[in-house]
């Protein structure tokens, strides 16, 4: 998967394999010093509010030379550290809004 940067900060476009480019929300990024990685959680920027949306997670490196390039976390537990930042995060901010 690569990102497209589009005009706004809080949305960006997915392209797969295929070509295929999706709108994205971001609902936020956080650094790991654990995993030196940083990542990025989505969710489809067509969801509306109150729909229950497939959070996606991506290990996210700006500065790693690949041009930003999303990266599948292939760790367990690095998915263990990921979903216990975002239940942190939607416990705090009460969910999506």
């Amino acid at each position: 998967m690569s990102k497209d940067q589009n005009g706004k900060d809080d949305v960006i476009t997915l392209v797969d394999d295929d070509g295929n480019e999706t709108l994205f929300n971001i609902l936020f990024t956080f650094d790991s010093e654990d995993f030196d990685h940083s990542y990025i959680l989505l969710y489809p920027a067509d969801a509306a509010a109150d729909d229950e949306v497939d959070i996606q997670a991506y290990i996210f490196n700006p500065d790693d030379g690949d041009n930003g390039e999303l990266k599948l976390i292939e760790s367990d537990d690095e998915w263990d550290m990921v979903e216990q930042v975002l239940n942190t995060f939607l416990a705090e901010d009460g969910g999506m809004q």
